[in-house]
């Protein structure tokens, strides 16, 4: 169990908003902050990989072939599955290092309505696992499991053969310390909603026998958040996600995908009078790409980089390798992964591994990822065709 002294929380809360409470994974509190300046939202389990095909990929996802778990990284993605119907579970214990009981649980599921439409739900689930609540004396106040999660519906769409649009609809609720008040500050559990957008293509290469893929994602569109009053509320992780992949089909049974995203986070950087947290929401999204005090050095450095290769044997067996990378003042999150998945019939199961490369260190190490997956066949009904 956990220790959590809600003297010094709801102090954070009521001063800052509890998302200065919860830094994005892999940062480190308490560092020189003329250069270390990671952008801290609220709710940054929204960021966080669900999937073990992605995440042993290094965590890219935006423009690989669509899965059961494609909601999560481009919704457009969608139109373009080879099936007619599935669901998918993913399982992950969290930051395993430090404690024994955060897990982040995912569930999602599609439906192709016919060749050009696909709908889809998914929720998140982040167990932070059981905590004792203190007074600033260290009195007992109870015991409390603070817990998040996420519910979204998706719908995906063809334009053209090659050419997807897609977006969904969120609902986020954040229950860190639950009902109670402390020194005239109230405490609340957090409430908002969000929407993503999406865009997918793919074109054949049929001289190459290979498919070139791209996409882009504009993802957690939301209004702030706030565990507490009006006066305090804070960014959620609004985030752009750009990428490719390159699908080349080695022989009749081997393929090898390489895929590349590159991910830039629209909330405001912060600032020394902390007023980016007075920004609106669109003000903040815009104005992400030229607000950070090293100009555009430092703008370069809040670009994360997820690269990683997918081999597959006979579409039934595969391996995955991947990095991602982030700059040290920003995160300093910095992994290797790897991982494997299997496909029987409608069955489905991949497992992931991240190798934390930063030499201190790193609650991150040793996580691992586990995901199933059913999907089956569906005869589609005759429908007028946009792309014909």
């Amino acid at each position: 169990m956990n220790k959590l002294y809600v003297g010094a929380w709801i102090s954070v809360l009521a001063l800052f908003g509890v998302a200065k409470a919860q830094p994005i994974q892999g940062t480190l509190i308490g560092q020189d902050s003329t250069r270390y300046r990671p952008i801290i939202t609220a709710v940054p389990f929204l960021l966080i990989t669900p999937d073990s095909r992605a995440a042993g990929m290094g965590d890219a996802g935006v423009a690989t072939t669509p899965d059961a778990n494609s909601n999560y990284w481009n919704a457009a993605k969608l139109a373009f599955i080879d099936k007619g119907y599935g669901v998918s579970g993913s399982y992950t214990p969290w930051l395993g290092k430090i404690v024994n009981d955060m897990s982040i649980f995912y569930v999602s599921g599609f439906y192709k309505i016919t060749n050009e439409q696909t709908v889809a739900a998914s929720m998140k689930y982040f167990d932070l696992g059981g905590v004792q609540l203190r007074d600033g004396s260290n009195n007992s106040l109870g015991d409390f499991n603070p817990r998040d999660f996420a519910f979204d519906v998706t719908y995906s769409r063809k334009l053209t053969d090659e050419f997807s649009i897609g977006g969904s609809l969120r609902y986020i609720h954040s229950n860190l310390v639950g009902f109670f008040s402390s020194n005239g500050v109230e405490a609340q559990p957090g409430n908002s909603v969000a929407v993503d957008l999406g865009v997918f293509h793919t074109k054949p290469l049929e001289s190459r026998n290979a498919t070139l893929s791209w996409g882009a994602s504009i993802t957690n569109i939301g209004a702030k958040i706030t565990y507490s009053n009006a006066d305090n509320r804070d960014f959620i992780p609004t985030n752009l996600r750009v990428g490719g992949a390159y699908k080349m089909e080695l022989n009749p049974l081997n393929t090898i995908t390489f895929a590349l995203d590159l991910n830039k986070l629209m909330v405001p950087s912060p600032q020394p009078n902390g007023s980016e947290r007075d920004k609106s929401l669109l003000n903040g999204m815009f104005g992400s790409f030229t607000d950070a005090r090293g100009g555009f050095r430092e703008e370069i450095q809040e670009v994360a980089i997820a690269s990683g290769v997918e081999y597959w044997y006979d579409n039934k067996f595969s391996g995955r390798l991947g990095y991602f990378h982030e700059a040290t003042d920003k995160g300093n999150r910095k992994y290797l992964t790897a991982g494997v998945g299997a496909r029987v019939d409608n069955f489905g199961f991949d497992m992931a591994y991240l190798v934390p490369t930063n030499r201190q260190e790193n609650a991150l190490a040793e996580t691992i990822r586990f995901s199933i997956h059913f999907v089956f066949e569906n005869k589609l009904r005759e429908a007028d065709t946009v792309t014909e």
